[in-house]
């Protein structure tokens, strides 16, 4: 047998994508601090996955952990080993993720997400473990005015997250050109995560403070927040707001798999993909698909545009759709509906 590595994998995307591959059949081992994720999660994806009729299921494993400790994760791959039960494949999750904070304390940033990924390569390396699922984002790409965005777009991060992610792709790729006869990595570059499982259990609520959209409009409807802040009405879109390309987190979970499934399929490559929709949706168009879709009201006010934000940030996903096993299903209602089903369930 073998297991599935996730690091960060009690965060939110890593915790929704542990349940997709348990309920596949596979055994995930989970190693996160939990800077910014919870131990709840686990007996969540436990609960989760209790729940659902298959004899055919995983089990999750966890170990709480710093990956820039490499002696420490070296220990792990290790005792797999010994186990038995070595790990075959890893989803890497684990990383800062606020654009806000990685302008505040942009050295935290390039510590934690660059030197955590490089200790996880060595070990990697060291242990023959070559199959790698990035967890990357489209805040590598410079955005073009109603322009879709593929995997060849100009790359220009202007802030100290995006700049982590695409050094690391830059880290992947020499990776794989020196040796590539034996590596397999996919990079996912995620275009706006939104949404819960639908059993409203498991959600997202980081420990930071949020600057996406849909965290900052669950805070308005549990009350933290009194109204929602969109920022800028004179952009050069239809109704003047910024056009998204907001993904379902359990789409982008089957993705994972989809893109593990490829590796094991495949001969060693280095490829990037876009996971997104490909469809664009404006800031009030979301604010009133969730009013709509939950029969509720969400105060909002139009305030200055932020510094770094762009118009139109929309996938091309043509190329994920091609190679991989794998297309997203869900509709924004979707999203919406399962995002208030999460706090009616767990805040309100």
């Amino acid at each position: 047998m073998s297991i599935i590595l996730n690091t960060g994998g009690l965060g939110f995307i890593g915790s929704h994508t542990c349940i997709s591959l348990i309920n596949k059949g596979f055994d995930v081992l989970v190693i996160d601090s939990l800077i910014n994720s919870s131990l709840d999660n686990l007996e969540k994806i436990n609960k989760i996955v209790s729940s659902i009729n298959s004899k055919n299921k995983g089990a999750v494993n966890f170990i709480k952990g710093d990956l820039r400790d490499k002696e420490w994760l070296c220990g792990i791959f290790e005792n797999q080993i010994k186990e038995k039960n070595p790990i075959s494949s890893v989803i890497h999750f684990a990383g800062l993720k606020s654009v806000q904070d990685s302008l505040n304390d942009p050295l935290l940033y390039w510590d934690v997400n660059i030197n955590s990924t490089l200790s996880l390569l060595s070990t990697m390396k060291k242990f023959n473990c070559n199959n790698l699922v990035f967890s990357s984002s489209a805040s590598i790409y410079k955005p073009v005015l109603e322009k879709k965005l593929f995997e060849d777009s100009f790359k220009e991060p202007i802030n100290p997250y995006g700049k982590t992610k695409f050094t690391i792709e830059s880290i992947l790729q020499d990776l794989y050109l020196s040796d590539k006869e034996k590596w397999k990595i996919i990079n996912l570059r995620y275009f706006n995560p939104a949404g819960t499982h639908c059993s409203g259990l498991i959600g997202e609520n980081p420990k930071n403070i949020p600057t996406n959209l849909f965290p900052c409009l669950e805070k308005v409807i549990v009350g933290s927040l009194n109204q929602l802040s969109i920022y800028g009405n004179d952009w050069p879109t239809n109704d003047g707001t910024c056009i998204r390309d907001f993904i379902h987190v359990m789409d982008l979970a089957e993705a994972h798999f989809a893109a593990l499934k490829f590796l094991h399929e495949k001969e060693p490559q280095f490829i990037s993909l876009n996971i997104g929709t490909g469809k664009g949706s404006s800031v009030l168009e979301i604010v009133e698909t969730y009013s709509k879709s939950n029969k509720i009201s969400l105060p909002y006010k139009f305030v200055g545009r932020r510094p770094g934000d762009s118009c139109y940030v929309v996938a091309d996903n043509s190329l994920a759709l091609d190679l991989l096993d794998w297309k997203p299903l869900k509709t924004l209602e979707d999203i919406c509906i399962d995002s208030y089903r999460y706090l009616e369930k767990n805040i309100l």
